[in-house]
């Protein structure tokens, strides 16, 4: 994209953290952390609460770039508010906040002179539920972002920028005849892909996706996950899923959470998904992908 700018957050000179907190099982992983430091994510014990009530407790991850990381975890343990720290929609929330570093292609988003519109404008966000702009047509609803952050220098330019946020939604043929239609007349599985191509518009360069098939058709769960295959060859992904199968079929890492006695969430497990669902080095871990508990 032409008009495209990278900006800096110009914080404090860091030093890259190193592993002696790193998660367990994160050896087996396909993600090196000096990978992760230069194009991808590094989490650092994160922990996050709303008012007085801790929910995560000193979360450590490395997300890779060009893959699928997926969090999987009984419900209540944190795996939402974890990815809303990911691009700093937790402090949104009254009362909410987190500590910890969260470091983005080695500059930590939570560093003094971060700016938390520009964090989520290079952190994408899709939601359990699609949530296109219901007063806005297609084409609009994927021009939102391009033009409240005056991403484009023209009106063919903008159409141009739409057309291929919408094709790599796999979209384009879908809606190309429908642009100044309502796009709440599409169905929910195009309403999420539509919801992808918005957020795919920016050019973030991670994705996070909070549950986003849960609300959807098989049919339209297999698209979504097509979707999310082809965009990992490109993006960071890290998506949130109760559904242990779809973890199993996209993922190519995978952080387990549980709850502390204290119900905080704490990450329990990170490994490369088939080294999670084959062998687990958590006892837990088992229990849960087995279904004796959660």
């Amino acid at each position: 994209m032409a008009m495209m700018t990278e900006f800096e957050f110009k914080p404090p000179a860091i030093e890259v953290p190193d592993n002696t907190n790193e998660p367990q099982g994160a050896g087996a992983c396909p993600v090196s952390e000096s990978e992760a430091w230069e194009e991808g994510m590094v989490i650092r014990n994160l922990s996050a609460w709303y008012g007085s009530f801790q929910a995560i407790r000193d979360v450590n991850l490395l997300v890779g770039p060009r893959r699928v990381t997926a969090v999987i975890g009984p419900s209540g343990c944190g795996k939402s508010t974890l990815i809303r720290c990911l691009n700093r929609m937790h402090e949104v929330t009254p009362r909410a906040r987190a500590s910890g570093h969260v470091y983005l292609r080695s500059t930590d988003i939570y560093g003094n002179g971060a700016d938390p519109v520009l964090v989520r404008r290079r952190v994408g966000m899709v939601f359990q539920k699609p949530n296109p702009f219901p007063t806005m047509s297609v084409f609009d609803n994927v021009a939102a972002g391009l033009r409240l952050n005056s991403l484009f220098s023209r009106r063919n330019h903008l159409a141009d920028i739409v057309e291929q946020g919408l094709r790599r939604a796999a979209l384009w043929d879908e809606v190309k005849d429908k642009l100044n239609r309502p796009a709440t007349e599409l169905s929910g599985g195009q309403q999420q892909r539509l919801c992808i191509a918005r957020a795919l518009a920016i050019e973030p360069e991670v994705i996070l996706m909070d549950e986003p098939c849960s609300a959807l058709d098989p049919v339209s769960t297999l698209k979504i996950e097509d979707l999310m295959h082809d965009l990992s060859t490109t993006y960071a992904i890290v998506i949130v899923t109760h559904n242990m199968q779809q973890a199993a079929r996209v993922a190519d890492c995978t952080a387990v959470m549980m709850m502390a006695e204290d119900r905080a969430g704490e990450m329990i497990e990170f490994s490369a998904t088939s080294e999670v669902f084959t062998n687990p080095k958590d006892k837990r871990t088992e229990d849960y992908i087995t279904g004796r508990f959660g």
